[in-house]
């Protein structure tokens, strides 16, 4: 087994940027979802409501964000001083506005007010306290700092659809080759490289992968979550993908080897 790619999402729920290596810090993937956009309630807008999200691309330079608004521009991303709590699922969270003329655009393009905020290093959210019993951090991802996919899994799902689909429509952090179909179900933990990762818990999936990445355009037949819960609904949700923590900040490289513990 080895890494087949990466993945990092500088702000929730707009494009990924695949990447061919990422360092780790205490949030999970350096610079992964410490953006995400909230509405005037203050509560985190994703592409549940607004697919067209996923044509709001996304690029680094050095350590800035960029963002690319069909029919607006680019804008850098930066945060003022102003701090705001914003609400991410049941965790309220201490935050950073963002710059104006970003926030005016993007809320153009969405058709109502929203803004975009920054996680601070001196913000804390904890991943889920039942799941993981020490104080473990996540930026603005939905609970944990890493999801992990495997590409024979993928294969044996097309095989199910009339249209294939890309990985994207998982938005995995680390996608791994080398495995059976559906082997990650008895994942416990995975070496790679030098890095030690923790299987939390298995992925529960959403309207979400029915969003073309490409268009922004949700699939008619809710496609693949229709499939995927005919023959992978279990007690957490319908599944694809694992969730992950990290023991200790690292790099992971496309190409990297990779073992695995297995439960029985």
């Amino acid at each position: 087994m080895k890494v087949h790619s990466l993945f990092v999402y500088p702000v929730k729920s707009l494009s990924g940027i695949e990447v061919t290596c990422f360092s780790t810090d205490d949030f999970g993937p350096d610079g992964d979802r410490r953006w995400m956009i909230v509405d005037d309630d203050r509560r985190f807008v994703t592409q549940r409501e607004h697919p067209e999200l996923a044509r709001v691309g996304t690029r680094l330079e050095g350590d800035r964000v960029v963002i690319s608004i069909p029919d607006e521009g680019e804008f850098v991303l930066g945060a003022v001083e102003e701090e705001v709590r914003v609400l991410v699922w049941r965790d309220w969270v201490k935050a950073r506005t963002g710059l104006p003329e970003a926030n005016a655009a993007l809320s153009r393009f969405c058709g109502k007010p929203v803004r975009l905020v920054f996680m601070p290093d001196d913000s804390f959210r904890r991943v889920d306290a039942g799941r993981v019993n020490d104080y473990r951090r996540v930026g603005f991802a939905d609970g944990f700092p890493f999801l992990v996919t495997n590409t024979a899994s993928l294969a044996e799902l097309n095989t199910r659809l009339e249209v294939p689909v890309e990985m994207r429509r998982f938005r995995p952090n680390i996608v791994l080759e080398g495995a059976g179909a559906w082997d990650e179900d008895y994942w416990q933990s995975l070496g790679i490289g030098d890095n030690h990762l923790s299987i939390v818990k298995p992925c529960s999936r959403c309207v979400m992968t029915t969003v073309d990445p490409s268009t922004g355009q949700k699939d008619a037949a809710l496609q693949p979550l229709r499939t995927l819960s005919g023959y992978r609904r279990t007690q957490e949700g319908v599944i694809f993908g694992q969730n992950a923590i990290h023991e200790s900040p690292g790099i992971i490289r496309v190409g990297d080897p990779v073992t695995v513990n297995k439960s029985e």
